[in-house]
């Protein structure tokens, strides 16, 4: 947390607050309140539940955590309050931002003499569960890790006096608002704690939250009409998709940005901005939804002391991050939600300071220009793609999955077309990494997937001449229909042909073994449920159980039918043996 520049005649000592509170509030510079701050804290300091609506970066985490400190210290804890019940609550939606929250807690309330406990996922499961069993007096967490402590009774929520919601639209993108009811319900009802819900927009169904868990708020809206900062010096490029990483390095070496966020749609596209960066010898780190959480925490302290001078994110490190002294910001992709944009370029120009903010309007998300435009109010100006803003660069190596170069659904098509210039869509030209050609085929979920080759087709005239029959083919000829068709049936690719189905095995002729000197063994492959060796012993052995001549019944019997005529005999002899001995 910085210096804030003076934009209220409210001074933070005109408040009255507890002594170690304005300690604490000195030690990190600041003299005089925000808009949003002096707006907001006169009423909640009377005990009034507050609904704070203000730009990004203008002061609402330390508009929040004043009103929580000194309710807490004017207001003594209740006597049956057990040591694991914290008595301050604040919900954040992202893990970057609790600990942002927590950091500058911290700074501010060091001389208050109140425990901070921290609770996010990702990292220190153990050490942050015997941290809150030892009992803290202010938790600070997101939704998901709270709730797993609170339903294995690591603490408990019935003596909380205050209860703050940060980023509360933000808490529906992500789908927590189940979770925040859920906890909510397990709160002191509104009238017995103070409540206070902060977000950079409070859309209708934010309000509907407030004002069925919060005791009639008071809504505080800082120039709504103006949802960009005025220091933000927005522009808009048009390039192509082959154009954006060239113009993105050529305008990060002509501006010289020194700590610039480079914010993207999905993670491929930050894994590959980053190789590409990185092998134009710029510094860049991308952070996405699942980097490992101590990753992202050097990540971020590195970008915040200046050892890092490209961040590249997506919009989960739009919301909420206070990180001072950014330059430029960078939409490699124009985000598809209005509001996301505001929040991405609220990075810059915090507390009164000057940024730059450049988008790239590419063929994939140039759509969402018009709902942006409408929704801050103004049109972006347009910067045309000078052929020396594109740097000559090189390629990293490596393999990115994705159909598209530097943007999301876009790029080269299979066959050789774009997505908005000609060729076919759904072609079967030659593959960007020199694969098979992909192409829809009989089988849709097959598509892109190299198949193997099938046999080559061989004409009449190459085909090879087949092997003369040794002499024991006559006896093929003459055996019954159904032996003869077996015989006839091309052999399996994995298996020897098999003899005629006559119940026999052949016996090597004489011819056989003089043409060849000796009958060559073949080897034998036993598959399950296909006769072979132990198949023909046990057929001689039904044979020489079976009754003179029956053999010759039986041979063309398959073997479950041998097995149930001898089951019929074995009863049939039992039952004779049976009548012979009454008789």
């Amino acid at each position: 947390m910085t210096h804030q520049t003076p934009v209220s005649d409210i001074s933070f000592s005109s408040l009255h607050l507890p002594e170690p509170l304005a300690r604490g509030i000195a030690d990190a510079g600041f003299e005089r309140c925000t808009p949003i701050q002096a707006g907001t804290l006169p009423r909640a300091l009377a005990g009034l539940d507050v609904a704070g609506q203000a730009q990004t970066g203008t002061g609402k985490t330390a508009a929040f955590l004043v009103a929580l400190f000194a309710k807490l210290m004017r207001e003594p804890a209740s006597a049956e309050r057990p040591g694991t019940s914290p008595r301050g609550f604040i919900l954040a939606p992202t893990r970057e931002l609790a600990v942002q929250i927590h950091r500058d807690a911290e700074l501010l309330g060091q001389y208050c003499g109140l425990t901070l406990g921290l609770a996010y996922g990702g990292i220190d499961y153990e050490k942050q569960r015997r941290q809150l069993e030892a009992g803290v007096d202010v938790l600070i967490g997101t939704p998901g890790r709270i709730i797993d402590y609170f339903k294995q009774h690591v603490f408990d929520l019935r003596h909380v006096q205050v209860l703050v919601l940060d980023e509360a639209d933000r808490m529906f993108d992500l789908g927590f608002i189940a979770d925040i009811r859920y906890l909510m319900r397990r709160l002191p009802e509104p009238a017995r704690r103070l409540s206070m819900l902060f977000s950079a927009t409070l859309s209708q169904r934010v309000l509907e939250l407030a004002y069925e868990h919060m005791n009639e708020p008071v809504l505080v809206q800082i120039e709504p009409e103006k949802v960009t900062a005025d220091k933000v010096r927005q522009v808009i490029y048009f390039p192509s998709m082959d154009e954006k990483i060239p113009l993105l390095i050529g305008l990060l070496k002509k501006l010289e940005a020194t700590r610039t966020m480079v914010f993207v749609n999905m993670k491929r596209t930050a894994e590959r901005v980053e190789a590409t960066l990185r092998a134009n010898q710029i510094n860049a780190e991308a952070m996405s939804g699942d980097v490992p959480q101590n990753k992202r925490l050097r990540m971020l302290r590195d970008f915040h002391e200046g050892r890092l001078p490209v961040l590249i994110a997506t919009d989960v490190a739009a919301r909420g991050l206070h990180i001072p002294d950014v330059s430029h910001v960078f939409n490699f992709d124009l985000p598809q939600d209005p509001e996301d944009y505001v929040h991405r370029i609220g990075r810059t120009a915090r507390a009164g300071a000057a940024g730059d903010a450049i988008s790239f309007g590419c063929e994939d998300y140039v759509q969402s220009l018009p709902d942006i435009e409408s929704f801050i109010g103004r049109k972006l100006p347009v910067e045309a793609v000078e052929p020396g803003s594109l740097a000559e660069i090189t390629e990293a190596v490596g393999d990115f999955s994705g159909r598209s170069r530097f943007g999301g659904r876009g790029g080269p098509r299979p066959g050789g077309g774009s997505r908005f210039g000609g060729g076919s869509r759904s072609g079967s030209g030659p593959r960007r990494d020199g694969g098979p050609a992909r192409g829809r085929g009989p089988h849709g979920g097959d598509r892109g997937r190299p198949r193997p080759p099938g046999p080559a087709p061989v004409s009449a005239s190459e085909a090879p001449l087949a092997p003369l029959a040794p002499p024991a083919a006559a006896a093929v000829e003459a055996a019954p229909p159904r032996a003869a068709a077996a015989s006839a049936a091309p052999p399996r690719r994995d298996s020897p042909p098999r003899p005629p189905h006559d119940g026999l095995r052949a016996a090597p002729t004489a011819g056989t073994a003089a043409e060849g000197g000796e009958a060559p063994k073949r080897k034998r492959r036993r598959r399950r449920g296909r006769g072979g060796g132990r198949a023909a012993a046990a057929s001689a052995a039904e044979a020489q159980a079976l009754p003179a001549g029956a053999a010759t019944v039986d041979s063309g019997l398959p073997k479950a039918g041998r097995i149930a005529l001898l089951a019929a005999l074995a009863g049939a002899a039992t039952v004779i043996a049976w009548l012979a001995f009454r008789g």
